[in-house]
């Protein structure tokens, strides 16, 4: 051992200086630079996690959600569509009333003309009998007034 001293001119002062230097910076390094960083280092993994966390959680919700707005969709066209045939089925139900309200109406209007027509049917028989009679008369005057002459 004295052999690798004296060939490499290794002091044991040196030696023992140099490692006492290498401690006092490596616990200078150690609590003024390794501890922080480490300590930063696992709140910022701790903070990845929580992240990691929050995104399974927002994407477990996210499904959730557009399963609600998948079956509100559902829901909201059924009931579109029960409304459109209940305002359907309305409107052929009043169209029905409408063109039996217009049968009726026409089938009245019809009836009154017919008595109308009757009405003046008679009037005007009863207007050429008075005529007729007026004429019988005047003729029966001329042959009476050409036969007393």
């Amino acid at each position: 051992m004295d052999s690798i001293i004296t060939t490499f001119h290794i002091d044991w002062k040196i030696v023992i200086a140099q490692a006492l230097n290498f401690g006092i910076v490596f616990a200078v390094l150690f609590y003024f630079a390794i501890k922080p960083l480490h300590k930063l280092m696992q709140e910022r993994s701790t903070k990845i996690e929580k992240g990691i966390d929050d995104a399974k959680t927002n994407a477990d919700l996210l499904k959730a959600t557009t399963e609600e707005y998948e079956k509100a969709i559902a829901k909201a066209r059924i009931e579109a569509n029960e409304i459109f045939d209940k305002n359907k089925k309305e409107a052929e139900k009043k169209k029905a009333e409408i063109l039996e309200q217009a049968q009726k109406e026409m089938i009245e209007t019809i009836e009154n003309g017919k008595k109308i027509i009757e009405a003046e049917r008679v009037k005007m028989l009863g207007e050429v009998k008075n005529e007729v009679a007026g004429l019988v008369l005047q003729a029966t005057e001329k042959v009476l007034a050409e036969k007393n002459k």
